[in-house]
């Protein structure tokens, strides 16, 4: 059950990263966020919610805070909830509504509920733009709680830093996110999932460790596609080596190639035992056929991206990946521990509870959905700054929910702590490292993927060099 289970998250990782990256398939904008005509999701009942200029209930709030009434906080996000990506939105959203309902039934904060305000912006940024606006304005929400992929992200952050208003978890790992010793407004940013230039630093680290902690390297070859996920992935390894003296090669290629044997043969020629992939899929699994076709036997660690079963088991079986050249790659989630399990099965009974509570029939639960499973992380973010403000008898402002979020490690579910102390917005960077066996399982069709190392912090894996 949990081998089981860790492939999906692992599938999970690759797919979501996916969705949240592409900017291929994005379905046209509606005019106006107020006519589009039931394709906005508002509050736990899942139907319309109008834009209003005050919150609901209670009286006004204090100036230094907007969305928090006698009876509730509003909060809200932008999703796809319809379209190509709505497959992906839509059980985001429910996990985000199942970790609320948890916070919620257990009391909430001094007795307010928490009610999300949900816009469909169908992938499009500008769109998303648009109803962000409208959510802070508007609707004068508390916060943006699971900001959803690249598109919209990227185009509303620097809105939301103008506004200072706190936005937790992210649905992308845009280098954009990224800020060490965020000051000001910049500091009301929560990203969790592995930022690429965080998790190039990463990649690093597990490629340098030993006794069983990373590969062992000791020359180090660095291949980056000249695009996002590769620019992000290489100023990670950068900065990391600066923290020491290291043997490193670096090579920068175009992410459309088709092959990169001349580049490859430069680290091959260099002597460098470990490959570094800052990359997405497609050109990794060119690198994997290149370094084949000429002979390179090194190991190879690549990003969370990557790791999936069906995507590594092909290049097993055309001999790209072998014992001579292992691939490993990093993952955020892990459930094969005993922690991990308890907590997927925490996630599992509190996704029934919603959908039971919203009449939604046991055939189409999202309570073993990956993306639901995002959702929950994203909730279960947010409520920990809220649970954090009570337990220091203060009031809930922005103010005090961003310093109560600098104040304490969070815990990922499923996954390992992240910490905002210092204004640090990193993404998580406490990853686990798996690798892709050589034998099919006949009870998949593929090869599996097994755990190496568990998650630890990037500390504690540099620590093992």
């Amino acid at each position: 059950m949990k081998k089981r289970m860790l492939a999906i998250i692992l599938i999970f990782v690759l797919v979501f990263s996916l969705a949240a990256c592409s900017k291929t398939e994005e379905p046209k904008p509606a005019e106006d966020p107020a006519t589009e005509g039931g394709e906005e999701e508002g509050g736990e009942e899942g139907g319309e919610e109008e834009p209003s200029d005050e919150p609901e209930g209670g009286e006004e709030a204090p100036a230094d805070v907007q969305g928090v009434t006698d009876d509730k906080i509003l909060v809200g996000n932008t999703a796809a909830t319809s379209g190509a990506f709505a497959g992906v939105g839509e059980p985001f959203n429910a996990g985000l509504q199942a970790a609320l309902k948890v916070y919620n039934d257990a009391g909430g904060f001094n007795g307010k509920v928490v009610e999300l305000v949900h816009y469909d912006d169908g992938f499009d940024a500008a769109q998303g733009l648009t109803y962000t606006k409208t959510l802070v304005e508007d609707d004068k929400v508390f916060a943006i709680v699971g900001h959803f992929g690249t598109n919209t992200v990227g185009a509303t952050l620097d809105y939301l830093k103008e506004k200072g208003i706190p936005m937790t978890y992210a649905a992308t790992g845009i280098s954009d996110l990224y800020q060490e010793g965020a000051t000001g407004n910049d500091a009301c940013i929560f990203p969790v999932q592995p930022i690429y230039d965080a998790e190039g630093r990463v990649l690093l680290a597990r490629a340098l460790a030993k006794d069983g902690t990373g590969l062992g390297g000791t020359k180090i070859g660095v291949i980056a596609t000249t695009d996002d996920a590769g620019n992000g992935l290489i100023a990670g390894v950068k900065r990391q080596a600066e923290e020491g003296s290291f043997d490193i090669t670096y090579q920068e290629v175009d992410p459309a190639a088709t092959e990169y044997t001349a580049a490859l043969t430069i680290l091959k020629n260099a002597g460098c035992d470990v490959v570094i992939a800052c990359m997405n899929q497609a050109p990794f699994q060119n690198v994997m056929v290149s370094m084949r076709d000429i002979d390179y036997n090194a190991k190879v660690i690549t990003s969370y991206v990557s790791a999936s079963a069906a995507f590594l088991s092909p290049l097993v079986e055309n001999g790209a990946i072998t014992a001579d050249r292992p691939v490993y790659a990093t993952a955020w989630l892990d459930v094969t521990t005993e922690k991990g399990y308890n907590e997927m099965m925490e996630f599992a009974a509190g996704q029934l509870a919603w959908e039971a509570e919203n009449g939604i029939d046991a055939a189409n639960t999202y309570s073993v959905n990956s993306y639901a499973m995002a959702g929950w992380v994203a909730g279960k973010l947010f409520v920990h700054g809220l649970e954090e403000v009570a337990a220091a008898g203060k009031d809930l402002t922005w103010e005090n929910y961003i310093a109560a979020m600098e104040g304490s490690p969070f815990n990922v579910p499923m996954g390992g702590e992240i910490d905002y102390a210092g204004g640090d917005r990193l993404g998580i960077t406490a990853l686990a490292l798996n690798t892709i066996g050589l034998e099919v399982n006949p009870e998949t069709g593929l090869c599996d993927l097994l755990p190496v190392s568990p998650i630890m912090s990037l500390d504690e894996v540099w620590a093992a060099q």
